[in-house]
């Protein structure tokens, strides 16, 4: 894929929408500009079937809108596709017909099968899991698909959404039990014509989509969460169902006013969830699960590496993506630290018995701890903190980010505490733990190559009775440095660890 710049529009039943992807000149992508416009075509369809000519003027408008934001930023490639209100309207090829000529935009029309298999891209390069449901719920269209071993095995476009069933079944904006019985009875009637639905009990639902978006904002609200992303967010089934009553229930105007939801969803967010529990129960799921990224995510990834666009291993992904959008940490300095991190981590391994769970995060914590010094060197730590935190690090839980942060910005026990503090309710005291131990280990190991010159190639470790032998084989340099360093900390280590790191100088080697 050629171009530095994609631009990728997504011309729902509900909302347009524009995202602007930026490769770095460190190889990185980014989002560096998004816009978003209500569109409800699945409203504006009447009887005979046809989009009327005022929603596709609105729609002219704004994709005019959203090329020239792609203009400003000097996109190399747009690519523009419609789903269900656009294939399902009987006046499909004029509505194409007049975008390509009053736009430039060729239009893909995507079927409902390429629709979910865009939107499972987006959703398995973002979330490390093997098994489950993916649900996406559109205006016009709902799609759900089965997927085993982060391979899609099944799956159905339903040609209902939460905008058309709140126009069939929500008069302005509101649901009563009756109409709910009917709208479940609806649904219900076609998943039987998908036994294969309920053939697969125990799996999570995994919920990608505007709607699964607002159902985590205003759980988080309702719980006060206080991690503030929704992306990897679980939610019980029996705590949907609770928020779902209460919310069906409120008049329009004090359902605008809830914490966590947009107002222009105030209405088709009730419908849209109905339909959720439906298919949560229809598929006897576990849990739900949110994922941030969805049929947009994928689309980009099938446009910007054609050969490749599935990645086998998440986490790494983000965690190279990240690194390389913050290109003022020293790549050789940072692998030297990651290296000697995880040597040290294994040579210790009889003494600490920790999980492999561990191992992942010191390496991932080693290969951020720089990051910060992006924003300001002085303070890099810190900032180190908040961008970890605060950035799409996929394949990690939200508790595993927190951790992840506070190892790599380590410098005491006192200050890792009182940067967890405000996602305490998120740990337990044994994870308090692991992140004192292993933020000493990644100092110790920072401390290794203090000189940042990556002199220490072999390194013999041992540890004899309360010392932690670090003994370097022919290394290419004198390690005064890292010898000053490793003694300042060494009695905050010991305090973690129960030895005292010693590095023997060339000279003592002899």
């Amino acid at each position: 894929m050629t171009g530095q710049r994609i631009g990728i529009i997504d011309i729902g039943s509900n909302s347009v929408r524009l995202v602007v992807y930026e490769r770095t000149a460190n190889g990185a992508h980014r989002v560096s500009d998004g816009s978003k416009r209500a569109a409800r075509l699945s409203e504006r369809i009447d009887e005979n079937g046809r989009l009327n000519d005022a929603a596709l003027d609105e729609l002219i408008v704004t994709l005019r809108h959203f090329t020239m934001i792609c203009a400003h930023h000097h996109t190399g490639h747009i690519r523009a596709v419609a789903t269900a209100a656009v294939r399902n309207a009987s006046n499909c090829s004029e509505i194409l017909t007049r975008i390509k000529s009053e736009t430039g935009l060729d239009i893909e029309l995507l079927s409902g099968e390429e629709e979910a298999s865009y939107g499972f891209l987006g959703m398995i390069n973002s979330l490390s899991i093997r098994d489950g449901f993916l649900i996406d719920i559109g205006g016009g269209s709902t799609e759900l698909s089965l997927f085993r071993n982060r391979t899609l095995v099944r799956s159905v476009s339903f040609p209902f959404g939460c905008v058309s069933l709140n126009k069939q079944f929500g008069p302005k904006g509101m649901i009563s039990d009756e109409a709910l019985r009917s709208l479940e009875a609806f649904v219900n009637e076609a998943v039987k014509r998908e036994p294969w639905i309920g053939a697969s009990p125990g799996l999570p639902l995994v919920g990608v989509g505007g709607t699964v978006r607002a159902l985590g904002k205003m759980h988080q609200a309702a719980y006060k969460y206080p991690f503030p992303h929704t992306h990897n967010y679980t939610i019980k089934s029996e705590e949907t169902d609770l928020l779902f009553d209460q919310m069906r229930k409120l008049p329009l105007d004090k359902r605008r006013k809830l914490p966590g939801l947009s107002k222009d969803r105030a209405d088709v967010v009730v419908p849209g969830i109905a339909i959720l529990r439906i298919l949560y129960r229809a598929v006897k799921a576990t849990h739900y699960q949110i994922c941030g990224a969805g049929l947009r995510d994928g689309l980009f990834h099938a446009t910007r590496f054609p050969n490749h666009s599935r990645q086998d291993d998440v986490l790494a992904f983000s965690l190279n993506n990240l690194s390389a959008l913050h290109p003022e940490a020293p790549r050789q300095h940072v692998m030297q630290v990651g290296r000697l991190a995880l040597e040290l981590y294994d040579s210790l391994q009889f003494l600490h018995q920790l999980s492999g769970n561990a191992r992942v995060l010191l390496d991932s914590a080693a290969k951020l701890f720089r990051i910060g010094a992006s924003i300001d060197y002085y303070e890099y730590a810190r900032h180190s903190f908040y961008l970890i935190v605060n950035s799409h690090l996929n394949g990690m839980s939200h508790r595993e980010i927190i951790m992840t942060a506070a190892i790599a910005s380590y410098k005491s026990k006192s200050r890792a505490r009182q940067q967890m503090s405000e996602y305490r309710e998120l740990l337990q005291d044994t994870d308090l733990e692991l992140v004192y131990k292993l933020g000493a280990l990644l100092q110790l190991s920072i401390a290794l190559d203090r000189s940042e010159t990556q002199a220490i190639g072999q390194l013999f470790i041992q540890a004899s009775g309360s010392s932690l032998q670090l003994r370097p084989i022919q290394p290419r340099g004198t390690l005064a440095v890292e010898q000053r360093e490793i003694e300042e900390l060494a009695s905050e280590f010991k305090k973690l660890w129960g030895l005292s790191p010693l590095l023997s100088l060339p000279s003592a080697i002899e």
